[in-house]
């Protein structure tokens, strides 16, 4: 016999997790499907445990260029605590949910643990690991939250050894004295700083794209690469992976590079994207094609599904996959599900997945972006100028400590006189963006930016000088 909830969501990442508190909160019964960890992979694989890595190295990093800290911080990282500090940031290792289902449980939301999957109108089946049944109907929504996986890409030999994936080097319990990466976007980058500041005696990055972060502003992937090669990162932009082999799991392995050159590591981790987990989610019981992204509107239903009923949020969607994203839309969703959005906000929904991702890259330097970059909004017919101003040029920058390099931008709409993006290089990037967020999602016209006074000394004075450069 079917069990009825108002909504039904599949997967309990933050994606899925947020559709059901704002449901719940708007007075409906929710039940969440999840046949891992409640949390998701941003929790125990992905983004805390990879910034656990890197905290280590970062902190001492700045601290060695603060003169007078620096001489009490000569000492090599705590790898075991540093990987201590990761599990205890991860679930102890991605072993434990505990704290994730007793807050569901304490928000009023039903955990069903198995696989969920589509079968039929508003019908989710879900098996459970020693094979047992349950079906679960919704009067009013299903969401699907399930996220994606690592992709690997048809590179000869690459599917026949073992590799790491984003949840191996996450999630290692020691360092590799020799790394590959294949991959220079945010998680091939962050990985290689990461083991190589734990302790990775040789790193190599390498990227098939003319240079690393390709989706990002040139200058930010540059400036990165220049820092990654003077900590001994082999860095290699330009170059694909042609074949990997090696003898045995435990044995070595060898990669032959484009460049005509060949690398031997103990691992290799593969790092080049993501694909949606919508392969085994009954899709074809509702008329969608499995295996893809599931298209949505601006309220993150389901196009191409009858009566608006199926949701889709987080990565599964193809349209942002970064958890802050997700959430966003959860929240969106949700609201409309249960009828708790009005005026404005129903007829704009999700529009900041269009106009205002922000995006950060946890590297030192961090690299920190939000809307469009320069060659986007020129592809978009934008009359755009850019100004731009060394991260380390103000005052306040100054009293951080020394070296403190990096370039920040903004684009600017000339003919609304707004801006449309911003980036900025250099330490403590990502806690600087949210204000460019605000003025992209704002609109907010320079002529009254002008009037936002930064305090003194402050690396946000830059925002001053963004708009002294711009001629205001």
């Amino acid at each position: 016999m079917a069990e009825e909830y108002d909504v039904v969501v599949i997967g309990a990442g933050p994606a899925g997790e947020n559709a059901a508190d704002r449901a719940v909160t708007g007075g409906l019964s929710v039940a969440v499907v999840e046949r891992e960890l409640v949390g998701g992979e941003c929790s125990y694989w992905a983004c805390m445990p990879s910034k656990a890595l890197l905290r280590p190295g970062q902190a001492l990093t700045e601290i060695l260029r603060v003169p007078g800290a620096r001489e009490a911080a000569m000492g090599a990282l705590d790898v075991e605590a540093a990987l201590g500090f990761r599990d205890a940031l991860s679930g102890d290792g991605a072993t434990d949910d505990g704290g994730q289902v007793e807050w569901l449980s304490s928000a009023g939301i039903d955990l069903v643990r198995g696989h969920g999957r589509l079968a039929g109108d508003r019908t989710v089946q879900v098996t459970a690991d020693d094979g047992a049944v349950r079906t679960l109907t919704a009067r009013r929504a299903v969401v699907i939250g399930v996220g994606t996986v690592a992709a690997v890409p048809p590179v000869e030999g690459l599917r026949d050894i073992r590799v790491w994936d984003n949840r191996d080097v996450t999630q290692a319990t020691a360092v590799p004295h020799r790394l590959i990466v294949l991959g220079g976007g945010p998680v091939g980058c962050e990985m290689a700083q990461a083991w190589r500041w734990l302790g990775a005696h040789e790193v190599t990055l390498v990227e098939m794209a003319d240079r690393l972060l390709p989706r990002e502003e040139p200058f930010a992937g540059e400036e990165l690469a220049d820092s990654l090669r003077e900590m001994g990162i082999d860095v290699r932009t330009g170059t694909a992976l042609e074949s990997v082999s090696r003898s045995a799991d435990d044995a070595p392995v060898t990669a032959r590079l484009s460049d005509g050159t060949e690398v031997e590591a103990d691992e290799i981790l593969v790092a080049v994207g993501r694909r949606p987990l919508t392969d085994d989610l009954g899709l074809d019981t509702v008329g969608l094609e499995p295996g893809g992204s599931i298209e949505v509107d601006d309220h993150l239903r389901a196009t191409g599904v009858e009566g608006g009923w199926l949701y889709v949020v987080g990565d599964a969607n193809g349209r942002s996959l970064l958890t802050h994203q997700g959430k966003y839309q959860a929240r969106i969703a949700g609201d409309h599900i249960a009828g708790t959005l009005s005026g404005e906000a129903v007829e704009r929904g999700a529009f900041a997945d269009h106009a205002a991702v922000p995006r950060v890259v946890f590297t030192d330097p961090q690299v920190a972006a939000v809307g469009l970059t320069e060659a986007q909004a020129r592809e978009q017919g934008l009359d755009v100028r850019v100004v731009t101003h060394p991260t380390g040029g103000t005052a306040g920058a100054a009293a951080m400590g020394e070296g403190l390099g990096g370039t920040s931008c903004l684009v600017i709409d000339e003919s609304r006189r707004v801006v449309v993006g911003a980036t900025f290089v250099g330490q403590g990037a990502g806690e600087m963006i949210h204000a460019a967020t605000i003025a992209v999602v704002g609109e907010v016209t320079l002529d009254r930016l002008w009037h936002a006074v930064p305090a003194f000394p402050t690396v946000s004075e830059m925002w001053l000088r963004f708009l002294e450069a711009y001629g205001l």
